[in-house]
């Protein structure tokens, strides 16, 4: 502390008013090693989340969160009860779906793999649509309101409808490459060499090229069950599950497959519920990277894989 500090009853208080805020509001860190208090508490449901696209940090960064339409609904980037885009397998899917090809994981890489790995099925391709870097976070078929609809945007972007939104301001953009102007979240969110306020999600741009990735859209071996791999017990007509608790129902915090061409296969929310899984009972902290099961000990590799 500076030698010409003096202390002052009004700065104490709003010092004791900023750490406040910071202990129920998150804390992220720069760069420089300073902290910025941040609305992501990671406590509760997607609201107090990343997931929640209409919240920004609270500090320095809010001028840089003009980079999308806030929409001033949490649901809305993602789900719309109308207007549904149909061209997804997913519950009433409202982002801009681009049907892309991407790179799989090939059995070359491993000889313990035996199975054929398809493209992605409907539950990876959500969280791609996102993560894959191709659409922008804001790029939704029915905006909130009357007469903010557009069959066009449910597969290509359309910059004039995302702009007629009040406020919008041409700066949709996407995780990685692939977004519109050459602006990216990546341009600021890329770790210590990056923004000083930025979070790093260099972890979470994907990309299309998941040869570096767990295999999406590969089927269970079911012939090495109990030699390799642990039995879901639980088989239905969409999802093959661990049932945990005993319920007979596939929770939140349950890794599980999903039934796509008469196969159970892994796909992303196999492993990741984008809405978050609290780590324990009622406002415990939600598992880490949205994963169903913490991953201490390697707890989700040995869910499935019985070594």
């Amino acid at each position: 502390m500076s030698r010409h500090f003096k202390y002052s009853p009004v700065f104490a208080k709003l010092s004791a008013l900023a750490i406040s805020i910071m202990a129920l509001s998150g804390t992220a860190w720069g760069a420089d090693g300073e902290t910025y208090p941040t609305r992501f508490t990671n406590i509760g449901g997607i609201t107090n989340t990343r997931h929640n696209l209409t919240q920004s940090p609270t500090g320095i960064s809010n001028a840089m969160m003009t980079v999308r339409n806030n929409y001033g609904e949490v649901c809305v980037y993602c789900h719309t009860p109308h207007g549904a885009n149909e061209n997804i397998a997913a519950p009433l899917w409202n982002r801009t779906f681009k049907n892309n090809t991407y790179t799989t994981y090939e059995n070359l890489k491993s000889s313990t793999i035996t199975q054929v790995i398809s493209q992605p099925g409907p539950n990876s391709l959500t969280c791609l649509s996102c993560h894959d870097g191709t659409v922008a976070i804001d790029s939704i078929v029915n905006m909130p309101g009357s007469g903010r609809y557009s069959e066009a945007n449910k597969t290509s972007h359309q910059e004039s409808f995302l702009d007629a939104w009040p406020g919008g301001s041409a700066k949709h953009v996407a995780v990685g490459g692939g977004s519109l102007g050459g602006t990216t979240c990546m341009s600021c969110h890329t770790g210590p060499d990056g923004s000083e306020v930025a979070t790093d999600f260099t972890a979470f741009y994907i990309g299309t090229d998941l040869s570096n990735d767990h295999p999406v859209g590969i089927v269970l071996p079911e012939g090495r069950i109990g030699v390799d791999f642990a039995d879901p017990g639980v088989r239905g007509t969409s999802l093959a599950y661990y049932d945990r608790d005993a319920d007979n129902k596939a929770d939140s915090n349950e890794i599980r497959f999903y039934k796509t061409g008469g196969n159970y296969k892994v796909e992303c929310a196999s492993c990741h519920d984008p809405h978050g899984v609290p780590s324990g009972g009622e406002g415990s902290v939600n598992n880490p990277s949205f994963l169903r099961v913490n991953n201490q000990n390697s707890a989700v590799c040995l869910t499935c894989h019985d070594k």
